[in-house]
């Protein structure tokens, strides 16, 4: 499980200052949100697109990272259609009413939906959970919050390891999930130990950082600065999204 995927590589967004991009970011999403209409989120839709593409992303990662949301989203194609109450229906039956407002926001829901993770993608994940936390600070976010932040992202991919190390052990003793309650036990105990190795790991984690010389925050070294690029790209950037917006 590797959550820094994107983080690699020698693109326009890649160098771009992370500052500008989590300001640029939040604009986008408030705007995405907030837009009425089917035109503004399509366009939306389009910019983050278009910052994948200019994050020179693999378009199958990409996909691979939209595909759990999207299925989550066929819950809404599913239930929006049949809740709404409109006139005219786009099917309608005595047994069956689909509405067409329904489906109309079905599609703008997973429209926006979309567009706020491509560019959270494009934007966010071009950059590596040092940088993010960096401009965190920047941006006066408390130094305890961040540190939650930067060690909750850090060691996520660690405890994913554990609960695999966990799955195989399991398998190799020869279970075999079914629906049946011995397979739910499995699955509880499972969890409890992965909370059990959590909890050891993270005390190993403390006393190796004590070790080092952590105070309660990470010491920034390296500080960022503005180069007329960062300008540039979030000027136009954010112009497009008023405009969008606006007009």
């Amino acid at each position: 499980m590797h959550l820094e995927v994107f983080a690699e590589g020698r693109s326009l967004l890649h160098i771009l200052d992370p500052r500008v991009k989590i300001v640029s970011f939040i604009v986008f999403v408030i705007f995405c949100v907030g837009a009425k209409g089917f035109l503004h989120p399509f366009v939306y839709f389009l910019i983050s697109l278009g910052l994948v593409f200019l994050a020179k992303l693999e378009i199958k990662k990409v996909l691979a990272r939209l595909l759990p949301a999207n299925v989550f989203l066929v819950f809404f194609w599913v239930l929006i259609p049949f809740m709404y109450k409109s006139n005219p229906y786009l099917i309608e039956t005595p047994y069956l009413k689909i509405s067409a407002e329904g489906v109309y926001q079905a599609l703008l829901i997973t429209l926006k939906c979309n567009a706020i993770l491509m560019a959270t993608i494009a934007l966010l994940g071009t950059s590596n959970v040092f940088m993010l936390a960096h401009a965190m600070l920047h941006f006066k976010v408390p130094a305890k919050l961040v540190t939650v932040f930067f060690v909750f992202y850090r060691y996520i991919t660690v405890l994913h390891e554990e609960y695999l190390k966990i799955k195989r052990a399991a398998l190799a003793r020869g279970f075999v999930p079914k629906n049946r309650l011995q397979t739910y036990k499995t699955y509880g105990y499972l969890v409890a130990f992965l909370l059990i190795k959590s909890f050891e790991r993270s005390e190993e984690v403390y006393r190796a950082m004590l070790a080092r010389g952590f105070k309660g925050f990470f010491p920034v070294l390296n500080h960022f600065y503005i180069k007329p690029l960062d300008l540039f790209f979030g000027f136009f950037f954010l112009m497009a999204i008023f405009l969008i917006f606006f007009f």
